[in-house]
């Protein structure tokens, strides 16, 4: 058995917000669940700016992907709680029960409150439920538990399992609290990076490589385990996600009402879409590409209508529309292998990832060696039940924290979401 590689070593210099955190030790740790807390702070002031209330009451939709920011920072406390503060069995790691022995919680109501397993969506919208002020109390007060156990636990990836957990898991919150935003039409002060100009295709030469992340390498999320060598034969792919000109093409030639263009499934997904769908989520306006020059996009961007630069990539798209661009354009959703090679040996030949999450052309599918997590519990990260339905997405956004921006994450969603920062690039047939 190869022996497990060394955590990062505490004292030194680097930084808590990096990718590297994975293996973190205790010290690093410690400053980045802080930094994580500082963080949900910092978007709750940002929301009661932004609604100019401290109640911060967001309208109800039926967007799944949109909850009451008070109950979404009160549930990221709550999660810290139930697998640290709570769990008596943390310190076996990834083989912890499922439903390991737990001590009660700081608030008897905390459970009916924010554990999703049993606060109901009518729950959820209650307004019995704790306020702003109550919250932040208790967002602090567990994190000083958490850091206080965290100073006992043993250095090693096992006992470090659940804290870099929590931590991965507040970053993830913290990205949807800047989607909500957008699907909310909130302005939070928070915009995409400007990006570089385009640049043509990128061959890369066949290979093997490897996938999956091995055990003994620091945190991983189920989907991304069991390491194993694939065959790549050699391979053409965009060198930045399609941008909105690139997509302008596919509107100015009939592509939302091209039928042959799109997967059936896409195609009753287009059909059911209430708004009578001509462009991606989030466009009020698609200008027409003429004379060789680009055409136009306006945008919906966090409540105020913009006009998006025609080399940024196209965003809020589902993987159904991405398809159908591939098949209009005579190309392919680029696979993940394909994007991770690409991401992590092209870089200095133009590769360019981390403006928006990308749709990848595979199914997501166990890989040798999954193993369920014992937190997932059938909640949103949990991969065990979107097996088979939904779509991997690699990459990151401009609101990804750095420390999961890594090249070898694996995210997914079903194919019909568009609500995320969603975009796409593509590889020639």
């Amino acid at each position: 058995m190869p022996s497990s590689p060394p955590l990062l070593p505490t004292g030194l210099p680097h930084s808590i917000d990096s990718p590297d955190m994975r293996r973190a030790g205790r010290e690093l740790l410690s400053l980045a669940l802080m930094d994580a807390r500082n963080h949900t702070l910092h978007l709750l002031s940002l929301y009661e700016e932004a609604l100019g209330s401290p109640d911060l009451a967001v309208p109800r939709t039926e967007d799944a992907g949109v909850v009451p920011p008070v109950w979404l920072a009160g549930h990221i406390g709550w999660f810290a709680e139930w697998w640290i503060g709570r769990n008596t069995q943390r310190a076996f790691g990834a083989d912890c029960p499922v439903r390991p022995t737990r001590l009660a919680a700081i608030d008897p109501h905390a459970d009916s409150w924010w554990d999703p397993a049993q606060a109901t969506r009518e729950r959820i919208w209650s307004p019995g439920l704790p306020d702003l002020g109550q919250t932040k109390a208790y967002l602090l007060e567990t994190l000083e538990s958490t850091l206080e156990l965290l100073e006992h636990a043993a250095e090693t990836d096992p006992g470090l399992y659940f804290y870099r957990l929590a931590l991965f898991h507040e970053d993830l919150r913290g990205e949807q609290f800047i989607v909500m935003a957008q699907t909310l039409g909130l302005s939070l002060g928070i915009e995409p990076l400007p990006v570089s100009v385009t640049r043509e295709p990128l061959v890369l030469p066949s290979t093997q490589w490897e996938l999956g992340l091995p055990a003994g390498g620091g945190f991983a999320f189920a989907q991304e385990q069991g390491a194993h060598r694939v065959d790549v034969p050699e391979f053409e792919i965009d060198a930045q996600p399609v941008t909105w000109n690139q997509f302008i093409e596919f509107v100015d030639e009939g592509g939302y009402d091209r039928e042959e263009l799109w997967h059936p499934e896409g195609w009753r997904w287009l059909s059911a879409q209430i708004d009578g769908r001509r462009g991606p989520r989030h466009v009020e306006q698609i200008g027409a590409a003429r004379n060789g020059t680009g055409g136009s996009v306006l945008q919906h961007r966090f409540g105020a209508t913009v006009r998006a630069a025609g080399h940024h990539g196209a965003v809020h798209l589902s993987w159904w529309e991405a398809d159908a661009w591939a098949r209009w354009a005579g190309r392919r959703i680029a696979t993940e292998v394909e994007w991770e090679i690409a991401a992590h040996t092209a870089a200095r030949r133009g590769f360019r990832w981390a403006d928006v999450h990308e749709w990848t052309a595979g199914t997501l599918r166990p890989w040798p060696g999954f193993r369920a997590d014992p937190w997932s519990g059938g909640g949103e990260f949990d991969p065990t039940p979107a097996f088979g339905q939904a779509r991997v997405l690699r990459g990151a956004s401009f609101a990804t924290r750095a420390r999961l921006r890594s090249p070898r994450r694996r995210g997914f969603a079903l194919p019909g979401r568009d609500d995320g920062f969603f975009g796409f690039r593509t590889c020639s047939l």
